[in-house]
């Protein structure tokens, strides 16, 4: 769906550098596994944005794949700009259940497989995040889960026009977190960014600007990550 605005030009109306960022021990994989084995009491941020569309509500769910380098990523995918929903938007790879799937986990793998070449048997799922229902009506479940080394990946160009990574640590300080604020549809909506300034697969400098839903997943991970 096409948005009436360029999220990249509205100016921002505060920055969250007064909350503290993820300890970085709390960022290394054996402590993330334990988290999630014993998650503790938390509550997300941001559950749903306001409605823009009157399609009826479909269940989907997304992979926040973390790679353990000497550094956690997160891996994720810049969409192509032809695609129906959140076209050229930065996501995680992802989509809606379908039948055969028997859990919000499954769809997730095989999203991944299918947009990314992501095989399933390099990753250690650790759990699920709280649902976050979109603006186009999508109820999403956020898949968290290791990416064990030796992987390869094969985007599908239909889907995908780039695929990258961004430092877990980066994304879970909240002085990179922006607020912004626009009327659609003569509803003031509020949402965030986290524009990040790295390389492109050909190592030129790029700035990819993480916001909306992606952008409000990985504050929820901040949350409960910080609780």
């Amino acid at each position: 769906m096409a948005l009436s605005f360029d999220p990249q030009k509205l100016p921002v109306v505060g920055v969250d550098d007064h909350l503290p960022e993820v300890a970085p021990g709390e960022l290394q994989a054996d402590a993330l596994r334990r988290r999630f084995a014993s998650p503790p009491l938390w509550t997300p941020e941001i559950k749903t944005e306001h409605r823009y569309t009157d399609r009826a509500p479909a269940h989907a769910s997304v992979l926040i794949a973390l790679v353990p380098h000497a550094e956690i990523t997160v891996l994720l995918t810049k969409r192509t700009d032809h695609l129906t929903d959140h076209p050229g938007q930065i996501s995680f790879p992802g989509g809606r259940v379908e039948p055969e799937d028997v859990d919000a986990a499954a769809t997730a793998l095989r999203e991944a497989h299918e947009e990314i070449g992501l095989a399933s048997t390099y990753v250690d799922v650790l759990g699920a995040m709280p649902t976050y229902t979109t603006g186009t009506g999508f109820i999403v479940t956020p898949i968290v889960a290791l990416v064990r080394p030796g992987f390869a990946l094969q985007a599908d160009p239909f889907e995908v026009a780039e695929v990258f990574e961004v430092p877990l640590s980066f994304l879970m300080n909240p002085a990179h977190h922006r607020r912004h604020s626009v009327a659609v549809a003569g509803v003031q909506r509020e949402f965030l960014s986290i524009p990040w300034d790295g390389q492109d697969e050909w190592g030129r400098p790029r700035r990819y600007f993480i916001w909306g839903a992606t952008a409000a997943m990985l504050r929820n991970l901040y949350r409960l990550l910080a609780a």
